[in-house]
Order: C-alpha cells, then sequence, then structure tokens
C-alpha cells in the first residue's frame, strides 16, 4: 500500500528527577549534600532511509514517545540519558507542523538527521544547591518535560522524470517497457491510483528514476479525481515526460489534452512549466494516431515541445525518447549546477524563552506564559518548602512580579504559570 500523507504525535523523553540526598558515612561528621542529577530525555529524531517509498509504516501507530531520563541517586551518582527513538522515513518527506502547516524540515538526503522533539534536561541534585549559608540543602529539581507536537509528514516522490498525462494515455504501459516496475494495467480510467517508481538503464552505466504519476484531469489542482494528491510528486522532477493518447481513442483531441494538463501544472505551480518537457506521441500502432502526428507535431514543436512518435505496445521510438530524456535531465543537472536554486531552509524555533505573556482570565485569574519559565514551573518540585522559596525568589528576579504589577496584579491575586496557581504575595519568605 502506498501512503503519501500521515499524520503522528511525537514526545520527546522527560528529563529525570534530581536526588535529594544525603552523605552519610562513620567517619564523615559533616558529609553534606550528595544527590546525583537526573538524566537526559531522549530526543525524537527522523532518519532518511534510501529504502523506504512509502509512510506506511506511520499508517498504523501513530503515537511515538521516547524514553525518559533515569532519575538521579545517592551518593552522587547520575541517571542514564533516556534512549533517542530514530524513525526511519523515505527521501522526499516534508515535515509540517499540524498546527499552522509550517514546513519545518525537508528531508532529501540519504541518512540525513533531524530532532524533531528535544528531549527535557534533567533535573540537578542537591549537590548543586549548597552554599556557605545553606550547607545541608534539601533543594533539587524535577526532569524538565520533553517536547512534544503533533506532524504532518507528506511524501514527495524523489525521482529524475516523471510521467504526466490523461487517464488511459499509456503512461504505465511505457514505464514497464523501460524499467523493471510492473504497475498494474488494465484499459479502463484511473488504473494507475498510486505513483509508481522504475530505474530506467540507459547504457554506458547510465540511469535514472522515472515516476508514473497517476493520471490528471481537469480540475486536478482542485482535488478533482484525487489530483492534488498525485501533483506534489511531480514537484521534485527534473524531466516531464507528457504522455499524449495520439489516437484519441476516448473520443478526445490530443492537443486539447495536452493544453488541459499544462494549465493544471500551471495553476497547481507555475514553476513546473519551467521543466523541461517532452512529449511522448503514444499508440502510434493505431491507424488514428499516424493521421493525427502531423498536426500535433507541427503545433507543439512550434512552442518549443519535443515530440517523439511512440509506441507503448510494440516499443516503437520508445528508445529514442529514452536517449533524449537522460540528455534532458543530464541538461537540466549541468544548469542547476552552474545556478542552484536558492534553498530555503525552514527550521522549528520556539517563541524566545525570555519572553513573558500575561493576560487576565474572566475569573480573575493572572495567567503568565513563556517557555523559560514555565520550565521552572515544571522543574520545581512543589511539596519542597525550599524549593517553593526559590522559585518565588527567581519568579522576582525574571521581572515577572514587576510585569504582573504593571498589568494591574495586587497581593493576595491568584496567578497561575503551566497549571500550578499561587498566591501574588510581595514576601517571598
Amino acid at each position: 500500500m502506498f501512503v503519501d500523507v500521515v499524520k503522528i504525535y511525537v514526545k520527546a523523553g522527560d528529563g529525570g528527577r534530581g536526588s535529594n540526598a544525603m552523605r552519610r558515612e562513620k567517619f564523615v561528621p559533616l558529609g553534606g549534600p550528595y544527590g546525583g542529577d537526573g538524566g537526559k530525555g531522549g530526543d525524537v529524531i527522523f532518519e532518511v532511509d534510501p529504502g523506504l517509498r512509502t509512510l506506511l509504516d506511520f499508517k498504523y501507530q501513530k503515537q511515538y514517545r521516547a524514553e525518559r531520563g533515569e532519575h538521579g541517586k545517592g551518593k552522587g551518582q547520575h541517571g542514564r540519558s533516556g534512549r533517542d527513538l530514530v524513525l526511519k522515513v523515505p527521501p522526499g518527506t516534508v515535515v509540517k507542523d499540524a498546527e499552522t502547516g509550517e514546513v519545518l524540515f525537508d528531508l532529501t538526503e540519504p541518512g540525513q538527521r533531524v530532532v524533531v522533539a528535544r528531549g527535557g534536561r534533567g533535573g540537578r541534585g542537591n549537590m548543586h544547591f549548597a552554599t556557605s549559608v545553606n550547607r545541608a540543602p534539601t533543594m533539587y529539581e524535577e526532569g524538565e518535560p520533553g517536547e512534544e507536537r503533533w506532524l504532518e509528514l507528506e511524501l514527495k516522490l524523489m525521482a529524475d522524470c516523471g510521467l504526466v498525462g490523461y487517464p488511459n494515455a499509456g503512461k504505465s504501459t511505457l514505464l514497464s517497457r523501460v524499467s523493471a516496475a510492473r504497475p498494474k494495467i488494465a484499459d479502463y480510467p484511473f488504473t494507475t491510483l498510486t505513483p509508481v517508481l522504475g530505474v530506467v538503464e540507459v547504457g554506458e552505466g547510465r540511469s535514472f528514476v522515472m515516476a508514473d504519476i497517476p493520471g490528471l484531469i481537469e480540475g486536478a489542482h482542485q482535488g478533482v479525481g484525487l489530483g492534488d494528491q498525485f501533483l506534489r510528486h511531480i514537484e521534485r522532477t527534473r524531466v516531464l515526460i507528457h504522455v499524449l493518447d495520439g489516437a484519441g481513442t476516448e473520443g478526445r483531441d490530443p492537443l486539447a489534452d495536452f493544453d488541459a494538463i499544462l494549465k493544471e501544472l500551471e495553476l497547481y505551480n507555475p514553476r513546473l512549466l519551467e521543466r523541461p518537457m517532452l512529449v511522448a506521441f503514444n499508440k502510434m500502432d493505431l491507424p488514428d494516431a499516424q493521421q493525427n502526428l502531423p498536426r500535433v507535431r507541427e503545433a507543439l514543436e512550434r512552442r518549443g515541445y519535443p515530440v517523439y512518435p511512440i509506441s507503448g505496445v510494440t516499443g516503437q521510438g520508445i528508445r529514442e525518447l529514452i536517449q533524449a530524456t537522460a540528455a534532458a535531465i543530464e541538461q537540466y543537472e549541468a544548469m542547476l549546477a552552474q545556478n542552484p536554486e536558492p534553498v530555503v531552509e525552514r527550521v522549528y524555533r520556539a517563541e524566545d524563552p525570555d519572553e513573558i505573556r500575561i493576560e487576565r482570565r474572566p475569573d480573575a485569574v493572572w495567567v503568565v506564559r513563556g517557555r523559560k519559565v514555565e520550565r521552572l514551573v515544571a522543574m520545581t518540585p512543589w511539596h519542597n518548602e525550599e524549593a517553593v522559596r526559590r522559585f518565588h525568589t527567581i519568579l522576582r528576579r525574571m521581572g515577572v512580579e514587576e510585569a504582573l504589577r504593571r498589568r494591574g496584579a495586587v497581593d493576595g491575586d491568584t496567578v497561575e504559570i503551566r497549571g500550578v496557581q499561587f498566591e501574588l504575595t510581595s514576601d517571598i519568605g
């Protein structure tokens, strides 16, 4: 089964909790704090596997969680870091934020790796909080929560050449003729319901990858005939071969078919028309195709589109078409080498960790948001009085109290950060 769009949930591992332990040994009278740090949570990583051609594995499992870090221990022992979760994806996978639709990563190179959710750092043990004033602190930190998000994965096939054209124009027959691919072929529309890849041997050690894109019809860019689900696979091709039913076996005119498909490509992505395009005038084993060839060839070559008469059934003209396609691919790649397309790298960035956002709910609760302050809340053990006092001290140093009072908050008001509520007060103990 070919699957090219999926939505999944990923959760990186939480950091391990720091340890609150004291050194108690017979001949060490003032041992002091001895709690180790928690381990870092595992990351969720995507890795490009060139052996994959579909997102099928993600269709049946929607949620993925990396391992959390181990808690710190006594005797200064740190917890083990959580194992990273590495998920294999096929080349051509586009990773988007499912909520905003923003493109986060475009994975095209074999072995390419990206972290899509970072594990939380481990909490510090009480060894870190000893001072000249407090030599036996009970303060420690909880582990930082790992990142979590919903992602949309979209696969755009990596092929050098894409076959486009109306259903039943003969694309699948052509692919089966020139490669080892064996797409399902029958005499009815939309035989091909999924893109099929095949490797075409040109000779002298040269080859290229050809993709049979399911038949397009008018309105494809708007989803008619599942067209919008197929058009994405054309975007990465170097060269397009427009396969025409030269005999007009379905009662359509080859020139009208050509213009209709060209219009759909333009409406989906105008840059597709900048790609080299060869015309495979198919079904030359039929008298009607032989009759239509001179008229169609003259009209299209006048517009700059080379026409190659072929027969997918008999093999006529296919060698010439393949040689011309290989040459067009090489010319296009040489052009790209001299004038590379600008690479827009969209990398996910969270909001400014120092930015503090404050709003007041209808129930008069002040809600404070911000990555840095929310992490502080998550890593504070609320049953530990020393940790709570430290939390309020840091909150004041961060300017949160001052910002609240500028907005009109007064002592006694309820403040909420990351689901934790407390009372605003000038006395922090």
